[in-house]
């Protein structure tokens, strides 16, 4: 059996029934996830900032800038908000796209570049903004017509690779870029939302790994290849539970070790 296929096991193993069961085995994932998906776009966040705001709420001695700490303050909310819909399988929608945004961009919005045109936390974008050297993006006009026609297409979605398909919602949804700014950080959360309401383990996309990311971002826009980024996602998938995998694997043979002496 290859390990994609035993972490998905074990990840169904755990028989997510409650928000409690979540916490449990999303413990250390919670701060690890939101230390990676927020660096990659703001060098300034810590793993230690990042764990003192999930464990403690607050930052002791923080000199570094107020946008940072709401940046990672929003990641924690945000997974409070969600947990609750995952364990309902509360399916996607435009309304939940766009609270996730909400929560997780607000108070990090800049003054002069977005609030001065009239972009707020919550809403699409209303003007078109300049993305990546092959400027991607929906026209403002139209991107609520995309977006809804893509997630649609997601909850229509039969088939058994539940990876290919969050794969292809992150694509999309990076390639239309619906909001003036957050769209990686909101990418990310509903990839793993996506993945949880469909009982598969949630992903970690690990900072050192952004630049293979980029350009599996990079492939799709240029030529609609999903692919490289379906095997990054799998990739990371197998790094961020192989810890966890390997404990699981010890348990078992300390449990048939016993078996067999008794």
């Amino acid at each position: 059996m290859g390990k994609y296929r035993q972490i998905i096991e074990l990840w169904q193993s755990y028989k997510i029934v409650s928000a409690e069961t979540l916490d449990k085995h999303l413990d250390s994932f919670r701060v690890l996830f939101a230390f990676n998906s927020g660096k990659i776009e703001n060098e300034e966040i810590t793993y230690h900032d990042t764990r003192e705001i999930f464990e403690n709420g607050r930052i002791v001695n923080y000199t570094g800038s107020p946008r940072t700490v709401f940046e990672q303050q929003n990641q924690k909310l945000c997974y409070e908000v969600l947990k609750e819909k995952i364990v309902k399988k509360e399916p996607l929608s435009v309304e939940l796209v766009k609270e996730i945004h909400k929560i997780l961009t607000s108070g990090t919005y800049d003054e002069r570049r977005y609030i001065a045109n009239d972009e707020r936390s919550g809403e699409f974008k209303k003007h078109d903004y300049v993305i990546g050297i092959h400027e991607v993006g929906s026209a403002a006009e139209n991107v609520e017509k995309d977006m809804t026609e893509l997630i649609e297409e997601i909850n229509e979605y039969k088939g058994k690779d539940i990876l290919k398909a969050a794969a292809y919602l992150h694509a999309r949804f990076e390639y239309l870029h619906p909001f003036a700014d957050g769209n990686g950080r909101v990418g990310r959360t509903l990839v793993n939302y996506y993945l949880m309401i469909n009982n598969h383990p949630p992903l970690i996309v690990y900072d050192e790994d952004k630049h293979l990311y980029c350009e599996c971002l990079q492939k799709y826009d240029e030529a609609e290849e999903l692919d490289p980024l379906y095997e990054f996602f799998k990739y990371e998938t197998e790094k961020t539970w192989d810890r966890a995998l390997v404990l699981a694997d010890g348990m078992k043979q300390d449990r048939k070790g016993l078996s067999d002496f008794i």
